[in-house]
């Protein structure tokens, strides 16, 4: 056979292979350009409730919250004689209904309780447009309440997505301590572990809770599962590593979802919280 013919024969083979190729390139555009556009429904699966829904909960105060474009709900646990509160940013999925099904640790406590419902979350209205706004809807929460506490300990508490949130403020804000419960190093990373294939640049909600830790000045709490194969482990620990004043907390057993069931959680939790009452 020619070099000629050998030439001839391999054209076909070479046409399917740039076809092939072209329309592997177009379906990785396609995702990256869904990642980009419907990062939203990627990140965050709220549960709405009625506008008309109730709380019946003893002692716990729905409030409303105004801010640009939508009102927030939130809910206040108030005791007679608190020892301080905990200001509480719950993670992704559900609603406050969820979040919040008995009280009796806080009671336990002797700590108010403050926590909202994210944008489209329960019965806040409106929806989650951008990292930036989610930063500032928290911050108005904050800068509702906290007034109210001044002079006892505030403790800014953050959840698998609210640790993100809860550092960016505590590094902008006075509180007594920062616990975060199965934090991210940053939402970067996170994808890096789950979608490699993604670009970093296609991430719109960045949340890097490893860069506001280190202008983070109250004690940090972390606490982790290791055997979370949601947000690893490893998240915890680089965070860390990042800020070596910080304490850890790793629970053997524990995974993402049901970290909070573990005794070990609860009397860390109450012997901290004992600790900064006793402090003020």
């Amino acid at each position: 056979m020619s070099p000629l013919s050998s030439a001839t024969n391999l054209r076909p083979w070479l046409r399917k292979a740039a076809v092939l190729l072209l329309a592997i390139g177009l379906l990785y555009v396609a995702l990256i350009a869904v990642m980009l556009t419907r990062q939203e429904s990627l990140l965050f699966y709220p549960v709405k409730l009625p506008a008309d829904f109730r709380f019946d909960k003893p002692d716990v105060f729905e409030r409303k919250l105004e801010v640009p474009g939508a009102t927030l709900s939130a809910l206040h646990l108030r005791q007679a004689n608190a020892k301080g509160l905990i200001f509480f940013l719950h993670g992704n999925a559900g609603n406050l209904d969820i979040w919040l099904p008995s009280t009796e640790f806080y009671r336990r406590a002797g700590y108010d309780l403050f926590m909202m419902d994210y944008r489209g979350f329960g019965k806040s209205t409106g929806h989650i447009e951008s990292e930036a706004q989610l930063h500032a809807d928290v911050r108005a929460a904050w800068d509702t309440v906290a007034p109210e506490y001044a002079g006892r300990p505030i403790v800014i508490y953050g959840r698998s997505l609210g640790s993100g949130l809860a550092t960016k403020l505590a590094s902008e804000v006075e509180a007594a301590q920062l616990i975060l419960v199965s934090p991210y190093s940053s939402f970067v990373q996170l994808g890096k572990d789950h979608f490699p294939w993604v670009p970093s640049f296609a991430t719109r909600y960045p949340m890097r809770t490893d860069e506001w830790l280190t202008r983070v000045s109250e004690p940090v709490l972390l606490i982790h599962g290791a055997q979370d194969t949601l947000v690893s482990v490893k998240h915890s620990e680089a965070l860390k590593a990042g800020h070596p004043a910080a304490d850890l907390i790793v629970l053997p057993q524990a995974g993402h979802e049901d970290v909070h069931t573990f005794p070990a959680y609860t009397y860390s939790l109450l012997l901290k919280l004992a600790d900064l009452a006793a402090a003020h």
